[in-house]
C-alpha cells in the first residue's frame, strides 16, 4: 500500500473545499485530474446526447464511504442510478459551476490554500515577501540606531544639523574623504591605531568644511582632531601665503602643535612655520617675500606685533582655516585673557572661504554664545559631561592645616618616595621661586618654569623635563594649558586652584592618552570658600569625597569672580631665616643711611632757596 492509498483510506468520508483546495485534492487523488477525466468521459454514458459525465457533480463522488473506489466500480460496470432530469440538470449546473470556479481561480486557491507537508511546490506569499524585505525608511532607521549606539558608547554628544556619521578607523578617511595615503602612514608610524571619541566626530565634520565648537577632556587627542582635516583640505603645498592658522595661548603649546604637524605631514611637503622673534618674522613673512609657506602656528601677541606694523608684516587674507586652541582661555577678558588680540586676528583673516573651529578641554558659556552668533551653521561636539575631569586620574584632597603644613606635607611625600616625573603647581611666580629654593636642597632634581624666565631658559627646562633630567618641575598656570608631557605620574596642587576650570587643566597634565595618573591637592582653612566647587568635580569623576564638602555653602558670584582674577594672599614659603637670603646686610644699612642723608640735604636746600 503506497502513500496515496493510505491517504485515501485515512481520508475516507472527509469533505474538502474543492474550490480552495482543488489542486491538493488532485495531487492526492481525492478527485481525478481534469486530463484523466476527459479520457474517461468518452466511455461514459450520455444522458442528453451532447452532455457527458463531465457535468456530474463532484460532490456525488465523495458521498460514498469508499470514496473514489465506488465511483470507479460503477464506471467499470456501466451501471448508473436513474435520477430525474430536473434534479440531474441542477446537479449538472452545480457541477459545472464548481468546475468553472476551480479553473478560473487556480492561482488564488493556490495562494490561499493550505500547504501540505508532502507538497514539493514552494508557496510564495507576496505579503510575507514584503515583510522580509525592509523598506528604505527602515534601513535608515536601523543605520541611525547603529550610529547612536556608537556615540553613546563613546559618550559623544553632538548638536547641529546634517551631522556626518562618526568614523571608526583612520582607513575610512582614505576611502570616504580621499585622505592622502602618506598621511595615513604617518598616523600609523606615530603610534595611533584607532581614533579617539573627539577624533571620531570632529574629523568628519571638518572634512565637510563645517564650523565647530569642540570640548573634550584633557589628553583626548584634540590636536590631531584638527590637524588631520587641515592637511586633507590643503592637499599640497602652494605659493599663496598662509592658508591655515592655529592660535595657542602659550608658546610651549604652540611648539607642541608645530611638532605634531611636522610628524603628520612628513613626506607631503607642507611648509609649517612658527613665529619666533618679531624682527626676524618681519623679514621672513613680509609683503616682499615669495609666500612659500602653508601653515602658521603662533601665540596671539606675536601675531599682533606683526599685524600692527605699517604696513602689516604678515598677510592673512588667504587663510582658509582658523583654529583656536584652548578657546576658553583665549576668550578671557582682562590681563590674563586674549579677547582683544583675538578680535584683531579674526578681522585680519578676511578670506570669504574661511572656516573657524574652536577646541578646548573646558566649556565656557560666553564662547558658545559668541559662536552661535558669528559662526555659520555651528555644530557643538562634547565628549562626556561638560567641564569634567579625566576619569583616568586618581584624585585626592589633603588637608594640611596652614601654609607651613604644605611644605611639611611636600617633604613627607618626598621621603615616602614617589615615581617621577612630577608637576607642582603654585599660584604665582614669586611662590614658584620660593618653593624652588626650599626643595633644591632635598636631594631631588628640581627646576622651575614661569613667564619671567627667558625663552631659552624655558625651552631648556622643558627639554630637560622631557628627557628625564628633571624629576620635579615647579610651574604656574603657564604649564596648565595643553602641554603634553609623556608619562606624568603625579600632579601636586601646592596652592589651591581658584576655579574648577583651572583645576581640570592642572590635573589634566597626567592620565593622558588612556594612561593612569594621580593628583593630590593641598588645602587649608583659608581655602574653604573654593572647596565645594573642586569637590564636586572630583565626585563627578568617580573619586571619593567627604559628604561635608559637597554640603558646604555656595559662595556668591561676585566673590567667585574676585577670587578667579585675584587669588588670596598667602604667607611666604620659607623655613630658613630671612637674613640668610641677604648677601651683604651691612651694605644695605649704609645705602639706607646715605638715602636718608640725601633726603635731608635736599630739604635744607629748598629751605635756603626760599
Amino acid at each position: 500500500m503506497d502513500a496515496f492509498d493510505l491517504f485515501r483510506k485515512l481520508g475516507s468520508g472527509a469533505k474538502f473545499d474543492l474550490k480552495r483546495f482543488g489542486k491538493d485534492a488532485e495531487r492526492f487523488k481525492v478527485v481525478k485530474s481534469h486530463s484523466k477525466d476527459s479520457s474517461n468521459q468518452l466511455a461514459g454514458i450520455s444522458f442528453f446526447g451532447k452532455e457527458t459525465q463531465e457535468n456530474t457533480s463532484l460532490e456525488s463522488r465523495l458521498s460514498e464511504d469508499d470514496g473514489e473506489e465506488g465511483s470507479d466500480e460503477e464506471q467499470a460496470s456501466g451501471k448508473r442510478k436513474w435520477t430525474e432530469p430536473v434534479k440531474t440538470a441542477r446537479k449538472k449546473k452545480k457541477g459545472a459551476k464548481i468546475k468553472t470556479d476551480a479553473d478560473a481561480e487556480p492561482e488564488k486557491s493556490e495562494g490561499e490554500g493550505i500547504q501540505w507537508m508532502s507538497s514539493q511546490e514552494k508557496v510564495n506569499d507576496p505579503k510575507k515577501e514584503s515583510k522580509d524585505k525592509p523598506s528604505l525608511k527602515r534601513l535608515k532607521q536601523l543605520h541611525q540606531e547603529k550610529v547612536n549606539r556608537i556615540r553613546h558608547q563613546n559618550r559623544i554628544n553632538v548638536h547641529g544639523t546634517d551631522i556626518p556619521d562618526p568614523i571608526s578607523t583612520f582607513e575610512e578617511l582614505q576611502k570616504e574623504y580621499d585622505l592622502d595615503p602618506r598621511i595615513v602612514q604617518n598616523i600609523k608610524a606615530a603610534g595611533f591605531q584607532t581614533p579617539t571619541p573627539i577624533q571620531m566626530q570632529a574629523i568628519p565634520l571638518m572634512m565637510l568644511k563645517r564650523e565647530i565648537l569642540a570640548s573634550a577632556p584633557t589628553g583626548s587627542g584634540k590636536t590631531m582632531a584638527f590637524c588631520l582635516p587641515l592637511l586633507a583640505h590643503l592637499r599640497q603645498p602652494l605659493n599663496k601665503g598662509f592658508r591655515a592658522l592655529i592660535i595657542s595661548p602659550t608658546r610651549e603649546l604652540a611648539t607642541q602643535t608645530h611638532r605634531e604637524l611636522l610628524k603628520l605631514s612628513e613626506g607631503v611637503g607642507f611648509r609649517v612655520h612658527m613665529l619666533n622673534k618679531g624682527v626676524e618674522a618681519v623679514k621672513k613673512y613680509g609683503p616682499k617675500t615669495a609666500k612659500k609657506f602653508d601653515i602658521l602656528v603662533t601665540t596671539p601677541n606675536r601675531l599682533i606685533y606683526l599685524l600692527n606694523q605699517d604696513p602689516p608684516a604678515i598677510n592673512l587674507s588667504s587663510v582658509e582655516w582658523l583654529v583656536v586652541d584652548e578657546s576658553d582661555k583665549l576668550f578671557e577678558d582682562g590681563k590674563t585673557g586674549f579677547r582683544e588680540q583675538l578680535a584683531t586676528i579674526f578681522l585680519a583673516c578676511s578670506s570669504p572661504k574661511i572656516r573657524r573651529v574652536l577646541f578646548s578641554a573646558t566649556f565656557a558659556t560666553d564662547v558658545e554664545q559668541w559662536c552661535k552668533l558669528n559662526l555659520d551653521n555651528l555644530v557643538c561636539v562634547n565628549i562626556g559631561p561638560r567641564n569634567s575631569a579625566a576619569e583616568t586620574v586618581e584624585q585626592q584632597l589633603l588637608f594640611v592645616g596652614s601654609e607651613n603644613g604644605k611644605l611639611l606635607a611636600m617633604r613627607n611625600l618626598i621621603k615616602q618616595g614617589f615615581l617621577p616625573p612630577v608637576l607642582v603647581f603654585v599660584q604665582s611666580i614669586g611662590r614658584a621661586r620660593e618653593l624652588f629654593h626650599e626643595l633644591v636642597y632635598e636631594g631631588i632634581n628640581v627646576d622651575v618654569i614661569h613667564a619671567d624666565r627667558t625663552q631659552q631658559q624655558r625651552d631648556n627646562v622643558v627639554s630637560s623635563f622631557r628627557s628625564g633630567k628633571i624629576w620635579v618641575l615647579i610651574c604656574t598656570a603657564l604649564m596648565a594649558r595643553g602641554i603634553d608631557f609623556k608619562g606624568i605620574n603625579l600632579v601636586i596642587n601646592y596652592d589651591f586652584p581658584t576655579t574648577a576650570v583651572e583645576y581640570i587643566h592642572r590635573i589634566g597634565r597626567t592620565g593622558r592618552a588612556g594612561h593612569k595618573g594621580k593628583a593630590i591637592t593641598f588645602f587649608t582653612e583659608d581655602d574653604k570658600p573654593l572647596l565645594r566647587s573642586i569637590a564636586t568635580v572630583i565626585k563627578k569623576a568617580g573619586c571619593p569625597v567627604p559628604d561635608y564638602m559637597i554640603g558646604l555653602k555656595k559662595i556668591k558670584s561676585k566673590l567667585k569672580r574676585q577670587l578667579a582674577t585675584k587669588p588670596p594672599r598667602r604667607s611666604t614659603i620659607r623655613t630658613t631665616p630671612r637674613i640668610l637670603f641677604e648677601k651683604k646686610p651691612g651694605k644695605r644699612k649704609r645705602r639706607k643711611r646715605k638715602a636718608e642723608a640725601k633726603a635731608k640735604g635736599d630739604a635744607s636746600e629748598v629751605i635756603s632757596n626760599s
